[in-house]
């Protein structure tokens, strides 16, 4: 073989570098070592991107493995489920999200895009109530399409279709905002090794709660545990959708102008679900000791965003 030879052996063994196994002499040619190179620095920022943004949008299974099997079985006193409360943490987690990441991210970017103080915030707040009615506009065109119940259910009947509208609608919204980590993941890659790795850490650990809550919700709207998995990996393909822009286009500052919008118009889209799908039904809970729980699982979620957002 060419490799244990002893002139291979005389050559490895009279070189500064080491190598292990034994490969032929051709691939210890410059100019193979020179393409190596070359790849691994031009693509270096693809890969790194692609493997960020998968991990942040499969961020979205980690709920799988925190949410127990048995969240729909009542408690022995004859409580609400354990949804309930994973649904008042939704409702938190998402006001916080709303305000204290979304909503400055986009009036950081429009300021530093050019816009004055009061064109920057004239644009936010619209991009706000447009995704607002957008979504309860969807909403009410499925419920009244179905000519189902929108709001009240009897024992056994089937699921609302305003539930199963919500969750698709969460499933869009949570879409966009993947597609905008996508984004800031990538940007951050070329920027340099360090600020890719920062973002992507800093993303994943404002994602992990939020997830949860969108769990929650999609078990709620009708969706299986499989079911809520593989649409939460679905969303993950949007974000290495916007990854892959970003990397196709070479630049992140295009994308800039466009990101404004586009984090606006999903606070706006989480807005509607959280105040108008989901906290009106927690709000008809009767009992004062479940009403209470519910309260502090949704102070729960706020401060979960809260401290993310200090620490990031």
């Amino acid at each position: 073989m060419q490799n244990s030879s002893p002139e291979w052996l005389e050559s490895a063994m009279g070189s500064s570098v080491v190598v292990w196994p034994p490969w032929p002499n051709k691939w210890l040619e410059s100019h193979h070592i020179d393409t190596m190179s070359v790849l691994t620095t031009d693509y270096h920022p693809w890969i790194c991107s692609i493997i960020a943004a998968l991990a942040v949008g499969f961020a979205g299974i980690v709920p799988l493995l925190l949410i127990p099997t048995d969240h729909e079985l009542k408690t022995k006193n004859g409580g609400r489920n354990l949804l309930q409360l994973l649904l008042s943490f939704a409702v938190g987690g998402l006001l916080g999200d709303v305000f204290l990441h979304l909503l400055p991210e986009a009036w950081s970017m429009a300021l530093e895009g050019g816009a004055g103080t009061h064109e920057a915030f004239t644009q936010v707040g619209l991009c706000v109530l447009a995704g607002i009615f957008v979504f309860i506009i969807v909403e009410m065109m499925a419920s009244h399409g179905s000519g189902g119940p929108t709001s009240t259910t009897m024992k056994g009947t089937p699921q609302p279709t305003r539930k199963e509208v919500t969750g698709y609608l969460n499933l869009i919204a949570n879409g966009i905002d993947n597609f905008t980590h996508g984004l800031a993941v990538a940007g951050s890659f070329m920027v340099s090794y360090k600020t890719g790795l920062l973002t992507t850490g800093a993303i994943l650990i404002h994602e992990i709660p939020h997830e949860v809550g969108d769990f929650a919700i999609l078990l709620k709207s009708g969706f299986t545990r499989w079911e809520a998995t593989k649409a939460q990996i679905y969303t993950a393909g949007i974000g290495l959708m916007g990854a892959l822009c970003t990397l196709c286009i070479g630049t992140s500052d295009v994308l800039g102008g466009a990101q404004v919008y586009i984090l606006s118009f999903t606070a706006g889209g989480f807005l509607n679900i959280a105040l108008v799908s989901v906290l009106p039904e927690l709000l008809q809970e009767e009992r004062p000791a479940q009403s209470c729980a519910q309260l502090l699982c949704l102070l729960c979620g706020t401060l979960t965003m809260a401290a993310v957002a200090l620490m990031c």
